[in-house]
């Protein structure tokens, strides 16, 4: 493969830098078994109060408030409840909603800072980032998952914290993955134009979305990652390590 000319490389997360079944077999459960226990300890907390009033905001209301007084009950155990309710609902249905994405990142904040989670990289990831970044390409991370989630995700990993290889972090908050507009406002605030920045995705739609607003982009193709459809024509590889790029 001829060395892609970049100067910013965004990676995606889930089914690119890590297993799809990583995600779905141990990040997702343990919000599921741990969401009533948060909501009742941390609850009052402004962050947690936060990610719950983007959830309502989500679901159609201007806050939490208005959200659970249109249910007839009103007591503090109910609202847990219905939240934590709530949460499992989206979570059932693979919701990438603002609100909740909050929520799943501060309950693994509470998972990773006390041990219990450490998360997965595949075996070529570490290696390509210390590469990348020797020779002065600028990463960053575009994924549904929350900023904060995120800054979790690589500072505990079992190669230690590489949080310091990122320099930009973005989410749902600027935009939809597959709409090309997101990747715009991603090269503005990179400070790259779009043709500098590469981005690695599993999911042909965001590639596609990458590539209409003008970034190069190029699948990865993990185990346990839905195929690609027949209509990609695109570049693709299986491991970070078949990757060429020089910085231009």
């Amino acid at each position: 493969m001829n060395a892609l000319s970049v100067r910013a490389i965004l990676l995606d997360i889930e089914g690119t830098t890590s297993s799809i079944a990583f995600v779905y077999d141990v990040m997702f459960p343990y919000v599921r078994q741990h969401v009533r226990s948060f909501l009742e300890c941390e609850g009052s907390r402004s962050d947690v109060q936060a990610a719950i009033d983007q959830m309502a905001v989500d679901a159609g209301f201007e806050n939490a408030r208005t959200w659970q007084s249109e249910r007839l009950q009103s007591s503090e155990s109910w609202k847990l409840d219905f939240v934590a309710e709530h949460v499992n609902s989206l979570m059932n249905g693979d919701s990438k909603s603002t609100g909740l994405k909050a929520l799943q990142g501060l309950i693994w904040q509470a998972g990773f800072e006390s041990g219990e989670l450490k998360s997965h990289l595949f075996p070529d990831v570490v290696p390509a980032i210390e590469s990348w970044h020797r020779q002065g390409i600028a990463i960053g991370i575009y994924s549904s998952g929350s900023i904060v989630a995120q800054k979790l995700f690589f500072g505990h990993t079992p190669q230690g914290d590489l949080t310091r290889f990122f320099i930009r972090h973005y989410d749902t908050t600027i935009g939809p993955k597959r709409e090309s507009a997101s990747y715009t406002r991603i090269a503005a605030d990179f400070g790259f134009e779009p043709s500098e920045i590469l981005f690695l995705s599993d999911i042909a739609a965001e590639l596609e979305a990458a590539v209409a607003s003008g970034l190069q982009a190029t699948a990865v193709v993990r185990p346990g990652n839905a195929e690609l459809p027949e209509s990609y024509r695109s570049s693709r590889i299986n491991s970070f390590s078949e990757l060429a790029v020089a910085i231009r």
